[in-house]
């Protein structure tokens, strides 16, 4: 049925997005294949009356996050904040920011995350990534997502932030808790409490850098310029926490995900066994297949046509990536795990203004545990339930317990 600026509100048998509990115990794949061929933008209302704009073909979920003349961030990025009245970092965090402020922000921090400026991280990524595949397979078994996954990206970027080795536990739990939760039961107070918790830390780092500079992302934040002016204590600290966030748990879940696509896929773990894929392109793959950040939000600012419809200013629209790096569109065969899938335009670091600043320091990080998979696994077998998190925002496994064997 083709869309219009009236389009009912949804069904009874109609998913409720904002669920977290939805993502974690439904596969949404046919329902996304349903909206892209019938209702690729739709309107949705959520149970107590808010609503949004659902976009779910890849042509239109680039067209939002490239038209930052028609569609902004600093109503909120991401959907539970689009709906509850917008985030508190608009303005003053990067994600959420926009404009010649973005610009001048993103250059600040694109410095520290570049090719270059991450060279001298990379081999040390890499060393210690190895390190991490070689015990698991002395062990014989493990949770890799906890033993393994959980500290290549998070030893990373508080590498890059400054953070001491011994408050990397406290960030871990804290930054998983102020997105999802292994627990269906899991409170919104708890999200909030661990997002407050990680304020405050940074809060305090920051302070001690600005008396005690070093060379760390922190300190150039907390010194550096940005529209002729300091940034001030809550945008350091802002910054900090989106940076902790994205750098982290992203990354982590793309890695988890990986694994198991392999496990799943036996011809595509022999293939890169073998050497018969570039560690590159089964990088873009597993970015593509795992899609772990579901979507982006974003506000129109100014009437807009989107793939047929008429969205007005002000209207909250949520552009599912998840659903456009299934589309049978832009990929041959997209439910086909395929490590050497050549082109791969996937959605998974958005693009446009807002593209991933982490790009590259993702790249590094799946790459080295494909490298260190490859020189040190031969076996690797399932040897418990997985748990994935409970999220309306990102996609993954919590839990994947595994044998592994040389």
């Amino acid at each position: 049925m083709p869309s219009t600026a009236g389009a009912s509100t949804r069904p009874v048998t109609e998913p409720d997005l904002t669920d977290p509990s939805l993502h974690a115990q439904q596969d949404l794949s046919e329902y996304f294949g349903r909206l892209r061929a019938d209702e690729p933008v739709a309107r949705r209302e959520t149970s107590d009356g808010r609503g949004f704009w659902l976009v779910s073909r890849h042509a239109d979920v680039l067209t939002v996050c490239r038209d930052t003349d028609s569609f902004v961030s600093t109503g909120g990025n991401v959907m539970d904040t689009l709906l509850t009245g917008g985030d508190t970092g608009a303005g003053r965090m990067l994600a959420v920011t926009d404009g010649p402020k973005h610009a001048s922000m993103r250059k600040l921090l694109w410095k520290s995350f570049t090719p270059g400026a991450l060279q001298s991280y990379a081999e040390r990524i890499r060393s210690a990534t190895h390190d991490l595949v070689r015990e698991a397979v002395r062990t014989g078994q493990c949770d890799f997502a906890r033993d393994v996954a959980a500290h290549i990206p998070l030893a990373a970027i508080c590498d890059l932030l400054g953070v001491p080795a011994e408050d990397r536990p406290f960030i871990l739990q804290r930054t998983s808790s102020a997105l999802g939760s292994e627990d269906a039961a899991h409170a919104p107070g708890a999200a909030r409490l661990a997002k407050g918790e990680l304020l405050l830390y940074f809060a305090k780092l920051a302070r001690a850098r600005r008396s005690a500079p070093a060379d760390d992302l922190i300190t150039l934040l907390s010194t550096g310029v940005v529209e002729g002016d300091r940034l001030t204590d809550d945008e350091v600290v802002l910054n900090c926490y989106s940076l902790i966030l994205g750098g982290d748990e992203t990354t982590r879940l793309a890695m988890i995900g990986g694994v198991k696509a392999l496990i799943d896929h036996p011809d595509q773990w022999q293939a890169l066994k073998n050497g018969d894929v570039e560690t590159s392109s089964a990088t873009e793959e597993i970015l593509r297949w795992t899609s772990p950040a579901l979507h982006v939000g974003r506000t129109a600012v100014r009437d807009v046509e989107l793939g047929g419809v008429r969205i007005r200013e002000g209207d909250a629209v949520v552009a599912w990536t998840a659903s456009a790096n299934f589309d049978e569109a832009e990929f041959d065969r997209p439910d086909r795990f395929d490590l050497a899938r050549q082109p791969n335009r996937h959605l998974s670091f958005a693009h446009g203004p807002h593209y991933c600043i982490g790009v590259h320091l993702a790249r590094i990080e799946i790459g080295a545990l494909l490298d260190a998979l490859r020189e040190t696994v031969g076996v690797m077998e399932p040897t418990g339930p997985i748990r994935r998190v409970h999220s309306n925002f990102l996609s993954g496994l919590s839990s994947l317990p595994l044998k592994l064997r040389a």
